[in-house]
């Protein structure tokens, strides 16, 4: 149920993002939103353990590296065909999990494609490009690695901490990115003016609830769950991003992509369901 919350969450930042790249570009708004909510994790990465610091900033890599191979695929692919291949993580997840000594379950990888189906009648559009595809999937790649790390490392830590040490690392290596997209243009001197009340509102709701607060439920959450589940639930993500876009934008929601929907709702019910156990008869 937190993993669902924190997909519920993240669904949501659609039209917040939405409105905020209007004006600012995907890095300025990444940034951004990492400081603030290194701003509100900082109380919790004062007296953080060197191996919380080690974890976290590869955690920290692998989420911002899937950040970066998204945007510069979206520069050049539309956002619908960006999505389906951003979806592929989940089935990395229990095709790598085998790598890391993993057995994922027949059960488990039916969901797994189900799921990939079910967000490709949500998203598939057309309109290939070679190296902006091959940079999204390698997005998804890098987001597949860190739910499995995740998984693996998230109960040595206390999840605040190994949250906080993720945001710090975060926001400072957005901030370089943000500086060095920067380099040779006036795209710092403006950013003033292309901050208004809303815009600032959206960044508040990215950085605080969306960033600090779920990265901290979900390292919560990931003490118990295995990463081929997690990357089931996130699965949810498109969903609730159709459904709010529908609600905040306006945006339709064809019968294609509503029965895509509903066939990543069956594979989240599906990655739960475990046979009975045989009854054992006893003779007297």
């Amino acid at each position: 149920m937190a993993l669902l919350l924190v997909t519920l969450v993240w669904g949501a930042t659609f039209p917040v993002l939405k409105i905020a790249t209007a004006q600012l570009s995907g890095v300025e708004v990444s940034a951004l939103r990492f400081m603030l909510a290194a701003v509100c994790m900082a109380p919790f990465a004062l007296r953080l353990p060197r191996h919380t610091w080690r974890d976290g900033g590869l955690l920290g890599a692998l989420v911002l590296v899937s950040y970066v191979a998204q945007a510069f695929g979206l520069e050049y692919i539309s956002s619908n065909r960006s999505a389906f291949l951003t979806s592929l993580n989940v089935l990395m997840v229990p095709l790598l999990g085998m790598a890391f000594g993993a057995r994922p379950t027949l059960v488990m990888l039916l969901a797994a494609a189900l799921a990939c189906a079910g967000i490709g009648l949500m998203s598939w559009d057309g309109g290939a490009n070679l190296l902006a595809d091959a940079a999204t999937v390698f997005g998804a790649l890098a987001y597949a690695l860190y739910v499995i790390v995740l998984s693996q490392r998230a109960a040595r830590h206390q999840p605040r901490q190994l949250a906080a040490a993720q945001i710090v690392w975060m926001a400072g290596l957005a901030c370089v990115w943000m500086l060095l997209d920067a380099w040779g243009t006036d795209k710092l001197q403006t950013l003033p003016s292309r901050l208004n009340a809303e815009i600032l509102w959206g960044l508040a709701y990215l950085g605080v609830v969306a960033t600090a607060g779920m990265l901290f439920l979900q390292a919560w959450a990931q003490r118990a769950v295995a990463a081929d589940k997690a990357a089931l639930i996130y699965a949810m993500e498109p969903v609730f991003a159709a459904l709010f876009a529908w609600m905040w934008l306006a945006e339709a929601l064809t019968l294609r992509a509503a029965l895509g929907g509903a066939m990543v709702v069956c594979a989240v019910v599906l990655s739960e369901w475990r046979p009975a156990p045989a009854e054992v008869a006893v003779q007297s």
